[in-house]
């Protein structure tokens, strides 16, 4: 292994026995094959799913494995209207699972998410059955503070530059704080632990996957 594979496995072990004494479930899954093999293998064939607008879970394959299988899957991007995407949204609730990732992580297992809407943490906080969190190790920031930076001043403005919104952090690349209408960090959530137990399941990758 090289000197980044060896430290990312290290790193990803603790951040496992972190994640498991907040109650969440973990694995650690070296590339997106793995991540995909892994969601088909917890994922029962005939469930109920759908994700947010996670990129991660886009770039591993898993959206594609999961349309492409025997499940009933709601996916926002098959709709056009707005109302249609708010019925989507709302879908998620009664679903089996939920999948999304995280603006960052802690090394101690506490996740940060940032959202325009809140429909994504909504999902993520509460009613979906199960959430499946596909995190890539280059979110993980040493403690809650640097999570918090990193979801706003990396992880927003990268995502603010796939929209058509006009705020600050487009022009330069940099959070702002900005009070705009059109902003994305409307919602910040800092999870501590899984409720209830085992709801949670974080899947880490060593893959540099998502923003």
């Amino acid at each position: 292994m090289t000197p980044t594979e060896i430290r990312n496995e290290r790193l990803a072990q603790r951040v496992m026995k972190n994640l498991e004494r907040r109650h969440y479930v973990s694995y650690y899954c070296k590339t997106s094959a793995d991540v995909v093999n892994k969601v088909r293998e917890l994922i029962p064939e005939g469930s109920s799913v759908t994700w947010g607008g996670s990129m991660s879970i886009r770039d591993t394959g898993v959206t594609r494995m999961l349309k492409e299988g025997n499940y009933q899957v709601f996916d926002r991007d098959d709709v056009t209207t707005a109302e249609d995407k708010v019925r989507m949204y709302r879908k998620a609730f009664e679903c089996d699972f939920y999948l999304a990732s995280v603006n960052a992580m802690s090394e101690d297992g506490v996740l940060v998410n940032i959202d325009g809407n809140g429909n994504r943490v909504a999902a993520i906080t509460w009613g979906p059955e199960h959430v499946i969190l596909v995190v890539s190790l280059n979110k993980v920031c040493q403690d809650v503070e640097a999570a918090v930076k990193r979801a706003r001043s990396t992880a927003a403005p990268v995502n603010m530059a796939r929209f058509t919104n006009h705020t600050l952090c487009q022009t330069d690349g940099t959070c702002h704080n900005c009070l705009s209408t059109e902003s994305i960090c409307n919602y910040i959530s800092i999870q501590r632990m899984s409720h209830p137990a085992g709801r949670h399941i974080v899947i880490l990758t060593d893959e540099a996957v998502g923003y």
